[in-house]
């Protein structure tokens, strides 16, 4: 039944239809009328058909009226003058007519919109009519973030941050769901198990409309070329699936899963299963944010007929977030080789204490190489829909280099790497020399997963070692947190655990940092001697150890010369660490720690003298500090007595272990020889304001 649309009603209704308001949301495609013969429209239901009414009209046409079925809206503009009720409209050069349709059809061409042209005195010149079919088309991810896929919400095309911010996220398929000859699945082109897709994230095809469109219209999805490299898109053959995500049991078979968007083919025609349904696609991501790669991606999806329109939806790739000591730990991993035993039994016997797994990378693995802390750093990524640990490996490559990945990586055990050329890779490019804070406030701008710190040369330096720039780049674009650079290239091995530590604290910010602070050292020691103990022994029952005594080191001048040139080097990082964590000297407390220059070296660098006690490994309130081996007092080691009392203050609880001839004679202590993989933030990543 046809219903003429008036001059009266026309202004009313342009008030609800004005272009670019919701309904038509700025989506106009052309369509022709033609007087000669009737024209089949495909229309997708929210966006506007728009044609010229003059284009179409037979020679001296001076007006025109319209008639449509009641599921079609149309609007004229410029909108005419109002004359009287239900005349013809007249007609100039510019006139268009705006058509939409508020639902689907049930049909197809079951609505029509007839256009009459008249003279000059009003006799019928012709008539053009239109058979529309409406579909509804919505291509829908978990926009709005709480793991459920919605209907159509008006936020998918687009990502924003915060925690009322917009748009779908994207896990890097890093894992492996293979145990033997194992390939991460981003390296595959297939789905390897069903349990793969929880990985992926879910985007669902949503159609409403007649059982089949007309003959030569389809539906396309597409990519580009450049958002090819860091996704592919895969289709659920299986339409009777509620969630194949957590379903398993129910699922098709691997080849119902075909691949149908990936660097080889950016465009396909996705089935039209008409009536009301829904079809299932699984994103995967391939590639973390890098310098080159800003974490954002869209797919899009072209409408039947329609060269103009599109749908599509926004995604970002979730980036790599690494843990701070402050949060619990899950498992500690340390080496075992054949000098290690003292290290190794003062290990097992604090993680047992405190509650967590232990795991010993034995000798046939290490192949002698104990450096766990300097190999990988562990990290996590995280959605609603899925999150699991990835563990990032250093550029290093000692005799340690398969352990992350032969090791670790597994189902929901992800893994990344930064390659770099062998001649740019330097002691810096240890993760000893990647570290990351607590939750922290600067100058009111919030940083609730903490801030990476990385050590560097120094900032004026025309020569120096630096951390590899590939690895850099990698940190610097997750944004989440955003790093520090520090000067460690003073140090001979260069890494920033040899002077800072966080440890977690009942006040304040809930954190302390712990520095290295030879002037700490020198006022502890000279205390002794004005209490007459500067005859004690450093070093004391240490076979092979010539001792010294507390007279000694304060006698000596050029020893002390090199101390205070480490406290200016340790001062400066102080400085920058106070302004970028937004720190005042009470949440730092100094250790009494002391340094050499190793002269033996090109470049005269520092290393700890005794046992490097802000090396420590943190595991809750449980703490496992290197053995100094320091001037003892009535039976007690004096360093090891400090140590207490200043940890004990936080409620902290000090476990010394023996790594004197197994790690700090080879330059490294009980955080470079342990690795601790821990609890993910309770905070969500996609919820900081950025």
């Amino acid at each position: 039944m046809f219903q003429e649309v008036s001059q009266t009603r026309l202004p009313e209704f342009l008030k609800s239809r004005r272009i670019g308001s919701a309904g038509g949301a700025g989506h106009h495609r052309t369509c022709r009328l033609d007087t000669a013969s009737p024209q089949a429209v495909i229309h997708v239901v929210g966006t506007t058909l728009k044609t010229n009414l003059s284009r179409s009209a037979p020679p001296n046409s001076k007006f025109f009226s319209v008639k449509c079925t009641p599921c079609v809206q149309c609007s004229i503009s410029p909108p005419p003058q109002e004359t009287s009720h239900l005349s013809p409209i007249p007609l100039n050069g510019n006139s268009v007519l705006l058509i939409s349709m508020s639902r689907a059809s049930e049909h197809e061409n079951d609505s029509k919109l007839s256009v009459r042209y008249y003279g000059e005195k009003t006799e019928v010149l012709g008539r053009a009519m239109l058979h529309l079919t409406a579909v509804e088309i919505s291509l829908d991810v978990d926009a709005d973030r709480d793991g459920v896929v919605e209907n159509n919400n008006p936020n998918k095309g687009s990502w924003t941050w915060g925690p009322k911010g917009h748009g779908a996220i994207l896990l890097v398929n890093c894992d492996s769901e293979r145990t033997y000859m194992k390939e991460q699945d981003s390296e595959l082109g297939r789905i390897s198990k069903l349990s793969d897709l929880k990985d992926m994230s879910l985007m669902v095809l949503r159609t409403r409309g007649p059982a089949k469109l007309p003959e030569g219209y389809k539906l396309t999805m597409h990519i580009s070329q450049g958002d090819a490299e860091s996704m592919r898109v895969f289709r659920s053959k299986s339409l009777n699936m509620t969630n194949a995500i957590t379903n398993f049991v129910y699922s098709s078979p691997l080849k119902d899963y075909p691949l149908v968007l990936h660097s080889e083919v950016l465009s396909q025609e996705v089935p039209y299963l008409g009536d009301k349904a829904e079809m299932k696609f699984y994103v995967e991501g391939l590639r973390f944010p890098d310098k080159d790669f800003d974490g954002l991606l869209r797919i899009n999806l072209r409408a039947p007929g329609d060269a103009h329109f599109h749908r599509h939806s926004g995604v970002r790739v979730a980036p790599w977030i690494m843990t701070p000591n402050t949060l619990e730990p899950v498992e500690v991993f340390v080496c075992s080789t054949s000098d290690n035993y003292q290290f190794l039994k003062g290990m097992m016997k604090l993680v047992k204490s405190s509650g967590y797994k232990l795991k010993i990378c034995h000798e046939y693995l290490n192949r002698g190489d104990r450096w766990m802390q300097d190999e990988l750093e562990f990290g996590y990524i995280d959605s609603p829909h899925h999150r699991f640990p990835v563990v990032l490996d250093s550029p290093r490559d000692g005799h340690l280099q398969d352990f992350p990945y032969n090791e670790l990586l597994g189902p929901d055990f992800g893994y990344v790497t930064r390659m770099a050329r062998r001649k740019d890779v330097s002691s810096l490019d240890s993760f000893g020399n990647l570290e990351v804070s607590p939750p922290v406030t600067v100058d009111g701008r919030n940083y609730p997963l903490g801030r990476i710190i990385i050590g560097v040369a120094f900032p004026t330096a025309t020569k120096g070692r630096n951390m590899t720039k590939v690895v850099q780049d990698f940190l610097w674009a997750q944004m989440v947190q955003e790093p520090i650079a520090l000067y460690s290239d003073w140090l001979t091995v260069g890494h920033i655990d040899e002077f800072l530590t966080f440890v977690p604290a009942p006040d304040r910010k809930r954190f302390r940092l712990l520095l290295a602070s030879p002037d700490a050292g020198y006022k502890l020691f000279r205390g002794l001697q004005s209490d007459g103990h500067g005859q004690a022994k450093l070093f004391d029952g240490l076979k092979d150890e010539e001792t010294r005594t507390v007279d000694d080191i304060l006698s000596d001048l050029s020893f002390q010369a090199e101390n205070n040139y480490v406290q200016s080097c340790i001062d400066w990082n102080r400085d920058v660490l106070k302004r970028e964590l937004g720190l005042e000297d009470e949440d730092i407390i100094d250790l009494p720690i002391l340094f050499k220059l190793d002269e033996e070296r090109t470049v005269s660098r520092a290393v700890a003298y005794y046992p490097d006690m802000v090396n420590m490994i943190v595991l809750g309130k449980n703490l496992g500090i290197p053995k100094p081996f320091g001037p003892k007092v009535n039976g007690r080691c004096v360093l090891e007595a400090e140590m207490c009392s200043l940890m004990g203050g936080l409620g902290l609880t000090c476990t010394f272990i023996d790594d004197f001839a197994s790690y700090h004679k080879l330059l490294g202590e009980v955080h470079c020889g342990s690795n601790v993989r821990r609890e993910a933030f309770d905070f969500k990543w996609w919820n900081l304001e950025m």
